[in-house]
């Protein structure tokens, strides 16, 4: 029942991910942004295997095709990181 947030377990990763942003998000703002790349900087392997990449132009859900944020060329740039 106590909720956590991405930051308080980037330590604890055990996979790598990858986080896909826009620079003009609102909801994500890049000093949080900032500090998830520090913490996911200093914990575990995988952690330090994380990729985040940041969009500057892209808003929130530049990868939803159906909402005028949609991004074609970020979204498909995204889409080939996924996929590698």
């Amino acid at each position: 029942m106590t909720p956590r947030n991405p930051i308080d377990v980037a330590a604890e990763i055990k996979v790598s991910i990858l986080g896909l942003y826009g620079g003009r998000d609102d909801g994500i703002p890049q000093d949080s942004v900032a500090q998830m790349r520090t913490a996911l900087a200093t914990g575990s392997a995988a952690a330090k295997g994380c990729e985040i990449k940041v969009y500057p132009a892209a808003g929130h859900a530049f990868f939803a095709d159906y909402r005028p944020s949609y991004r074609a060329d970020d979204a498909a740039d995204g889409w080939t990181r996924m996929l590698a």
